[in-house]
């Protein structure tokens, strides 16, 4: 029997063995991390094929992307002592792969010790913080989540652990529901008493104004009514100045007018008079 085509049969399958043995291929957006007896000797991040020694070297898969973390809601304490529950993710990606196998090893170590590290940062932060600060609308929040990121990240680098930090954000603060009702009653007490605060100032600046309005009310009228007076004199200056001129070319005819005025004031509601006949305002009425 000839056992040629075994021999060679056999042979095909060794090298078909040692040639998938030998090659592995890298996909875009991983890495490959080839380690020999357990240590890792080099990365391939460029997606294309790739050769290693087979049966000496193996293959380890990381993943190359960025990732997102989102941590277990934990309740911590702030400056004013109040416990509040905070909700935060991690983006985060493998920069350096040896280094990452060396300490972390796998993906949710790495994922465990950014949550220490994100816990750890964001409970001394807001222990810093009132909780009025915090849950303000204002930079406030962009500040504090700016500075757990370096934080976070300067701890990650300290301990080479082949992690880069991208962002860290708190998602959610709030309070325990057995603490929920006595902040919202102190906050609108507040706020009432914002609010009471406000009408007193506006009724103070209002009677202010008023006030203000009043007394320039006032000298105005006081000055309008001198100023009439002033004028009214004047007036009356001037038109006896007239009438001294005018009676004064005449002083009998002046007289005769004055007696005839006399007679007007005199005869106005039709009295009775008694005159002797020979008086000069008799005859005057008599024609004389």
């Amino acid at each position: 029997m000839n056992k040629k085509p075994f021999i060679w049969l056999g042979v095909a399958v060794v090298a078909i063995i040692l040639l998938f043995g030998s090659t592995y291929i890298v996909k875009e957006g991983e890495y490959k991390v080839v380690l020999k007896f357990g240590e890792a000797v080099r990365v391939e991040g460029s997606p294309g094929l790739y050769f290693k020694i087979p049966f000496v070297e193996s293959v380890s898969k990381l993943p190359k992307y960025q990732m997102t973390y989102e941590s277990n809601p934990t309740t911590i304490l702030t400056k004013d002592k109040k416990p509040i529950i905070v909700d935060n993710y991690t983006v985060w990606r493998i920069s350096n792969p040896q280094s990452f196998l060396k300490t972390a090893q796998t993906v949710s170590a790495g994922m465990q010790r950014i949550d220490e590290a994100v816990y750890s940062s964001v409970r001394r932060k807001l222990s810093e913080i009132n909780y009025d600060n915090i849950i303000s609308e204002n930079t406030a929040r962009g500040n504090i989540n700016d500075e757990i990121t370096k934080d976070v990240a300067d701890a990650i680098v300290r301990d080479n652990y082949g992690i880069e930090i991208v962002d860290v954000r708190i998602k959610r603060t709030d309070l325990p529901d057995g603490n929920k009702q006595s902040v919202y009653n102190r906050m609108i007490s507040d706020r009432l008493a914002i609010a009471a605060r406000y009408l007193s100032e506006g009724d103070e600046e209002s009677r202010k104004i008023t006030s203000k309005a009043d007394r320039s009310a006032t000298e105005l009228l006081a000055q309008g009514e001198a100023d009439a007076k002033k004028i009214i004199a004047q007036g009356e200056q001037e038109a006896a100045r007239i009438y001294n001129e005018a009676y004064g070319k005449d002083a009998e005819f002046y007289k005769f007018y004055r007696t005839l005025q006399s007679y007007v004031t005199t005869l106005e509601n039709e009295p009775v008079i008694l005159l002797p006949i020979d008086s000069p305002y008799a005859s005057i009425l008599m024609g004389k």
